[in-house]
Parts: structure tokens; sequence; C-alpha cells
């Protein structure tokens, strides 16, 4: 029987989350806070690398762990080129897209650079599974409306790929013979997608605008509104862009991007909290509602995925709105550590063919 341990590397916009794996059960796991002010030393998100590196090598000798143990590295994906859904060793090619930002700069882009810079000191490989860039729209779905633009898939692949695998097992299915709408409501973005026999046909672009608001990205705003902001003068696009991935949302709205401080605002009895909740439930289930016609009403289930959902009033919110299209299967969680660490395993045991990153 494999005793393989796995490093997984998770980073954050503040923080970097390790854990080390055997097999599938989770030996050690923990959150490195990253201080605001140390952060704001670099430059450049590529120019943390060593910083957040050697603060998980850190970690885990203050905890007793022999990095020489490890055999294998996971990393959170980060913005790489547009790429079919599966596992990728990373290489000097990959790590050459993410310090450049080729598809987008953001601390995800962390977890590829962490992770091989420990490989390499360590002499074992690293890999990333089903990129935040996988792309399986359908071409209908990449029209925009305008040539000069064209949609792009940016989504939480992993966590989608991984929910509809677990939900396809617990009924006996292949999760290639499902159409499915997985609904992943995450602490940073919203996605929303359409699979379509194993495939990812329509999804929202979860990373700068598209689909409903979140904790702190914006979604889709009013495109004319938008415009002559940009153009007002009032503000450079670097704070558009802000505006648009950590500023926006219930973080705009309420002035906290604090799950547990918005859930006490709700508690108590604040009207605005509660509309606000409520508004992103009703964004969340129309999104949902119009994948009902992506898949032509042939539809298996609705997966439900993030912590959002252990709230009962959001939950009912969207129940209500989009229940009687089909079955609904709740998973309450973002289980990304645990997605990696099965998709190491597959590795470790052949299970799996790893692709090349060119």
């Amino acid at each position: 029987m494999l005793h393989k341990k796995i490093l997984i590397i998770y980073p954050e916009v503040r923080a970097t989350r390790i854990a080390v794996y055997r097999n599938s059960e989770p030996m050690f796991l923990k959150t490195i806070k990253h201080a605001e002010e140390d952060l704001a030393t670099f430059e450049t998100i590529p120019d943390q690398t060593n910083y957040r590196t050697q603060a998980v090598i850190k970690e885990l000798e203050r905890n007793d762990f022999d990095l020489q143990k490890i055999q294998i590295i996971m990393a959170r994906s980060g913005l790489v080129k547009p790429l079919k859904s599966g596992v990728y060793e990373i290489n000097e090619r990959m790590i050459h897209d993410l310090k450049i930002g080729v598809m987008g700069m953001h601390e995800t882009n962390l977890g590829g650079l962490i992770a091989y810079q420990i490989a390499q000191q360590i002499g074992v490989k690293a890999y990333m599974a089903d990129p935040v860039v996988v792309d399986e729209l359908s071409d209908m779905a990449r029209v925009t409306g305008h040539p000069l633009f064209v949609r792009k898939s940016i989504f939480h692949a992993l966590s989608h790929k991984f929910f509809a695998r677990k939900y396809a097992k617990s009924i006996n299915k292949q999760y290639e013979d499902l159409n499915l709408i997985v609904c992943h409501v995450g602490l940073g973005g919203i996605s929303i997608g359409a699979h379509l026999k194993g495939q990812v046909v329509d999804v929202n672009q979860a990373f700068d605008g598209g689909g409903p608001f979140s904790i702190t990205r914006t979604g889709t705003l009013p495109m004319g509104q938008l415009v002559r902001l940009c153009y007002s003068g009032e503000y450079t696009q670097e704070q558009v862009l802000r505006m648009l991935n950590s500023e926006g949302g219930y973080s705009a709205y309420l002035g906290t991007d604090s799950i547990s401080q918005i859930d006490k605002m709700i508690a108590e009895g604040d009207e605005k909290a509660l509309f606000i909740s409520e508004a992103c439930a009703y964004q969340v289930s129309k999104e949902i509602a119009s994948h009902y016609a992506t898949l032509e009403g042939e539809l298996d289930a609705i997966i439900l995925t993030g912590n959002i959902f252990n709230s009962q009033l959001f939950l009912e919110n969207v129940k209500k709105r989009v229940g009687k299209l089909a079955p609904m299967a709740l998973y309450p969680s973002v289980n990304d550590l645990e997605a990696h660490a099965v998709n190491a395993l597959r590795v470790l045991k052949g299970e799996v063919e790893v692709f090349t990153y060119e």
C-alpha cells in the first residue's frame, strides 16, 4: 500500500496555506499569515516568492517535518495559458508565464512559483491540477457581441471538477455521463458553469468581471456606466481593476470582507447586510437558471459548493428560485486541499496522464 507524503501549497492574498497529507489523510494544516507591511515591500506579486517560500520551509521545520520525505508537491493553480482539464507538471515554461502574468496577475500565481522552488531544492516534482484557466467553452459561449472581444474561461475549475466527480460517484455514475450545473461560491469569486458530459461548455469569467458579485468582486457591471467611470479622469486603471477584483461586492457595500463580521451584522438585524446577501443569492440563482437553457433543459443535478451555503438563509434564497429545475446536491465547503491530495495520489499511482505545459 502507498504511504506517500504530499505537500500542498495554497497561496492567498494575505496568507499562504500549506498542508501535508499522507495519501488522502491530512497530517498537518497551517495558514501562514503575512503582515501587510511585509507584503508592501514587494513591488510585484512574483517578487514575494522567496519570502513566502522561506516562510513555508520554516513552518514545516518548526513542526518537525522532514522535507526530504515529501514525495510530491501540488500547487494552487495560477493564471497560465488556457489548458484542457487535467494534471500538469510545473516546468520552466510555466514558471515564466506565471511570472509575467500571461493571463493576468494574482496571488494564486505564487502557488506554482513556490512549489517549483521547493521541489527543485529537495529533488521531487511539482504539479498543478485543473488550473483556473481550464478552457472547455463551446464556440457559441465565446461570442460576446463584438469581434474585438472574446469570452475567456477563468473559473474555479479544480473545485468544479472535484465536486462534480464526487457527486457522480455518490450516485454510481460517471461524471462524463451527466449534465450538471455547478455553482461555486468562494470567498473571492463566484463561478457557475454548465457541465455537459464532462465538459464545462459555459461558465462566467470569475476573475475580473462576469457573473454574480461576491465578497470582494463586482461581477458583471452596467457597461455604459463602467466606460464613463473609466474616462472620468477620477480613477486610474489600477484603481478600476482593484474595484473589480478586490474592492467590490459585499466589501464595497458593507465596508468589510470578513464573513464572520457579515454574518454577525445579519444576525443582529442589519437590514442593509441582509439585503445585500439576498441580492447575491438572487444573482447566483439567475446565473444558475441561465444554464438550464445552456443545457437545453437536459439537467441531472445542480451542485452547490462553498461555505456560504452553511447559511440556511442564503441556501433557502437560492433553493426557492431554482430548486424546481433539478435535484440539488449540497457541499457547503471548499475542499481544495483534499482535491489536490486526491490528484497527487492519482499521479503517484499512475492513474492519470500528466500533461506537459507548452
